[in-house]
């Protein structure tokens, strides 16, 4: 765009930028321009032009804050090689920041601001050296109601909050179609636990799909199938399918891509080890269960759909559970038990605490794992180790128990607790 003026032949004007040029002219030769014809011209708003003319100039350099430079020290605590909490991937990382430190940002920003930091993304990238894989896999999809695949993430190491080390096994049926998926956590895998844990999963779908693809667990394989063999499926195993009415479907040995829909989600359950240390077994329960709804209720990014709202189209292409004299030979045993004034429930003359709220009510116990799981309608109320010992308190049960009591503030009742019942243990403690 040319401007013609009575001092210069002419003035080019391409850019908002160049509209300075015109402004001391327009000062001194008390000129006027047609802001709206060069707003036109520059496709702009005439008001834009305005601000240009007045002297307006744009930062060349962004002076904003990032909202994760906040977090730094956080985020160099955790990585650190002093820090028993273990991140194997960034968006584990985002996860846990945005849910116990209230990081409030995109995981893509999270994770670009990571890898522009060296020290940060070095501790990431020692994870993942060796793990690459090249390998490509054909991609398929079941139809509706036809498969859910069953895997165990074995043998993983979790640091409690008192420091001790346990092993855990994080059992997960997902159902193809949907890709809605039922974790659960148990220390054993016996059989008696594998069956337990798909009749429940099997409840949470609203029905039972028509065949399992697993891998060759003992649990489930005599003899596992292999490129020459078809395998065999051991008896008590062979009776549950039938008895539920689905069709096993063993992997070939050494390929577990066959069963990459439920491999993958596996991996998100890596999630847990970032809260080594900060947690009890009940804690950890609920941690599992938390991410599972979590994950069941995200979009998922292979089909674009949100599980828990999939599942709704595929439970009706699932198969009716079996009536409940068949399932009940399967599921661990469940009984009712009465929590007493002093806020116990009692299991085989031995007690055990629960939180005050559940005084006079009725809780279902299950025994499994050589521990007690005691629950409130569905919901877990808290799980016990089973002791030999007459009274069996978790700390933060009796110092709610003795609040009711005495007039204390909650650090000064926590700190009597542990001293009371270091006390009570040595009394009550069976010989």
């Amino acid at each position: 765009m040319i401007i013609k003026t009575d001092i210069y032949s002419e003035i080019r004007i391409d850019t908002l930028e160049d509209l300075h040029k015109l402004k001391v002219i327009m000062e001194v030769n008390n000129l006027k321009v047609n802001k709206s014809q060069i707003a036109r011209e520059l496709g702009v708003d005439p008001r834009t032009v305005g601000k240009y003319l007045n002297g307006y100039v744009k930062s060349k350099t962004r002076n904003c804050k990032s909202k994760i430079k906040a977090f730094d020290p956080i985020i160099r605590k955790l990585l650190s090689k002093n820090s028993i909490q273990v991140f194997y991937y960034k968006r584990i990382l985002w996860q846990y920041l945005k849910d116990n430190y209230g990081l409030n940002c995109a995981q893509s920003s999270f994770r670009r601001y990571i890898s522009n930091h060296l020290e940060f993304n070095e501790y990431f990238n020692n994870r993942k050296k060796g793990s690459i894989s090249t390998v490509s896999h054909m991609r398929y999809e079941t139809e509706k109601g036809k498969q859910a695949q069953l895997d165990w993430k074995e043998n993983i190491e979790f640091v409690l909050s008192t420091g001790e080390i346990i092993n855990i096994n994080i059992f997960v049926l997902i159902l193809s179609f949907s890709r809605f998926r039922v974790y659960r956590l148990s220390f054993d895998k016996t059989q008696d636990v594998l069956f337990s844990f798909l009749d429940e999963a099997f409840e949470t779908f609203g029905g039972v799909p028509k065949e399992i693809l697993t891998d060759n667990m003992k649990t489930v394989m005599a003899e596992a199938r292999t490129n020459y063999y078809k395998g065999k499926v051991n008896n008590k195993f062979q009776q549950f399918a039938n008895d539920y009415g689905f069709k096993v479907l063993p992997c070939i040995a050494g390929r577990p891509n066959t069963k990459a829909k439920v491999e993958a989600p596996m991996k998100l359950l890596d999630e847990i080890r970032a809260y080594n240390g900060t947690l009890d077994y009940e804690e950890l329960h609920n941690l599992v269960s938390n991410l599972n709804n979590r994950i069941n209720g995200i979009l998922h990014t292979s089909t674009g759909k949100i599980p828990v709202l999939h599942l709704e189209k595929e439970k009706d292409f699932l198969s009716e559970l079996p009536k409940d004299q068949i399932r009940n030979h399967y599921k661990i045993i469940t009984t009712n038990v009465k929590v007493n004034r002093q806020s116990m429930i009692s299991y085989k003359s031995n007690q055990y605490s629960v939180p005050p709220e559940y005084i006079g009510k009725k809780l279902k116990l299950q025994v499994y794992d050589n521990q007690l799981y005691i629950y409130y309608n569905i919901n877990l109320v808290t799980i016990h180790k089973i002791q030999n010992q007459k009274l069996n308190y978790h700390t933060n049960h009796y110092a709610k128990i003795s609040a009711l009591t005495f007039n204390k503030n909650s650090y000064e009742m926590l700190e009597i607790a542990k001293d009371n019942l270091k006390m009570i243990g040595d009394v009550y403690k069976n010989e």
